[in-house]
């Protein structure tokens, strides 16, 4: 339990140092941002790499064990993008034939999310 703990940690810490310097390159690549092109960056890029991934696995391409899997999904595609996590759940939705629940995954998850986020904004900007 505490060797993967530690696992999960150490892939969290990478992920999030990965994820920081795509957004210092991309800031030092456009400054002038029209859409937050590193969050883009990162959450379109974790994506692609946990279908891959999972893909691999599923096709038993790939095989990983359970303490390599958790520093991998959890641990480093975590730290850099939960994104990527939220994808996968939904895709896997809906490939079991559960559209419904994947719809309304995206829709939880998005629009309330985006709605606490103005939420909690509102709510600390008040704070004093």
């Amino acid at each position: 339990m505490v060797a993967n703990l530690l696992l999960v940690g150490a892939g969290g810490a990478l992920g999030s140092i990965a994820r920081h310097g795509i957004g210092l390159a991309i800031a030092r690549l456009s400054p002038a941002r029209v859409v937050p092109y590193a969050t883009m960056t990162v959450n379109l890029t974790g994506c692609l790499v946990i279908g891959a991934l999972a893909g691999l696995i599923a096709s038993q391409r790939l095989t990983m064990t359970p303490e390599f899997r958790a520093f991998v999904f959890v641990g480093l595609l975590g730290g850099f993008t939960t994104f990527s996590s939220f994808g996968l759940d939904t895709f896997t939705l809906a490939q079991g034939g559960r559209a419904g629940a994947a719809a309304l995954n995206v829709a939880i998850q998005v629009v309330a999310g985006c709605a606490l986020v103005a939420a909690g904004y509102a709510a600390g900007a008040r704070v004093q």
